[in-house]
């Protein structure tokens, strides 16, 4: 659901910020510190009240002050408010009503965020990949977050148990099975949302890049050919001797290949920030078409990682997605003219913390 109007207090070093985004895309540019990532930040606030640059919030509320707030108007008429105080206090208003969950809040404004750490997503570690298939299915599955929260209580549970060194199989049995029934539901969860996701990938990366035999494919986080209740059978005495479940969906993985080698091992650095966005454009292009409404990108420094050439095709492909870009860049002149119609582009321009509206 795009935003039609943001305002933003307390945040860093941006003074008061009023601004009404375009519905589709938005330029933000500045020297570095000039503030214009603090406004992706603010908007990643708003749809998950917290930073993706920094675990505490602390570091985000403008110095001397003791909260920061942000208001967006959703392109629905709802007003959708947050607050976050230094203590960590949170306050989420959503049509004039409290709400009192994040996952409700992020419901409301789902974002996808590229940043120079997103580029990770290949070379990191699995927790990575696993964060970007579960904002999939989350936002398609309405019934997900409950079995992905169980499996991951059931999990503590059964750890817990497994530092016992007197514990028995039998004494394991009744937590391993409500772990089974949970997680195999987030495993078919999963399974259904990335073969989904292959086909709108595939579309993508083939209007960016010529890499043959490039695939995906979904690790479940044990052997497909077993049950998961005879794999924590199997391995209970490994589990216990290490106190923790070894195999389970919380060791679920996203394999990309080139080949029969994974795609790390094979594509140059260009080459894998390049799959990296074809996966964050097919996300949001595979959102609009399972829930018929956008989702907002939020998009930091990508003229600094990509060369003029792939710029414009990332460009033209989020200006055909129907969803609402922010894009941060230090010089307009690097970006202007990759989108096709400059109609639909509204530039705003940070110095000092301060934000104006340029002309195109």
């Amino acid at each position: 659901m795009p935003i039609d109007h943001l305002q933003i207090a307390g945040v860093r070093n941006l003074k008061s910020v009023v601004i009404e985004p375009s519905p589709t895309i938005n330029i933000i540019s500045g020297i570095n510190g000039s503030g214009k990532t603090s406004i992706l930040e603010s908007i990643h606030l708003l749809g998950l009240a917290r930073s993706f640059r920094s675990a505490k919030i602390q570091p985000v509320i403008m110095h001397g002050e003791n909260a920061c707030t942000v208001f967006g108007r959703l392109e629905n008429g709802n007003p959708l408010g947050i607050q976050r105080l230094v203590d960590g206090e949170l306050l989420i208003k959503y049509a004039g009503k409290r709400l009192f969950s994040v996952a409700d809040l992020a419901s409301k404004l789902p974002l996808i965020v590229i940043t120079p750490d997103t580029f990770q997503l290949l070379s990191g570690s699995p927790s990575l990949r696993r964060q970007f298939i579960d904002w999939g299915v989350f936002h398609v599955e309405h019934n997900f977050l409950t079995y992905w929260k169980n499996t991951r209580k059931v999990l503590k549970q059964r750890n817990n148990l497994l530092k016992n060194a007197t514990i028995t199989s039998p004494q394991v049995a009744s937590w391993d099975i409500t772990l089974v029934e949970n997680a195999n539901k987030v495993d078919q969860f999963r399974a259904l949302y990335l073969n989904q996701l292959k086909e709108v990938f595939h579309q993508i990366v083939d209007k960016l890049i010529n890499i043959s035999d490039l695939s995906l494919s979904y690790y479940r986080g044990w052997d497909k050919e077993k049950d998961y209740s005879e794999i924590l059978k199997l391995n209970f005495q490994k589990d216990k001797k290490f106190g923790f479940t070894s195999l389970g969906p919380h060791k679920a993985d996203l394999k990309i290949k080139v080949g029969n080698k994974l795609a790390t091992d094979v594509l140059s650095r260009g080459q894998q920030k390049i799959i990296v966005c074809a996966l964050k454009i097919a996300q949001g292009f595979l959102y609009l078409k399972q829930i018929q409404r956008p989702c907002i990108f939020l998009i930091d420094d990508l003229a600094s990682e990509l060369d003029q050439h792939f710029r414009n095709n990332i460009c033209q492909l989020l200006e055909n997605s129907g969803a609402q870009v922010f894009i941060t860049v230090i010089d307009t002149d690097s970006i202007i003219n990759s989108w096709k119609d400059k109609s639909k582009v509204r530039l705003f321009h940070v110095e000092h913390g301060q934000v104006k509206e340029m002309q195109p």
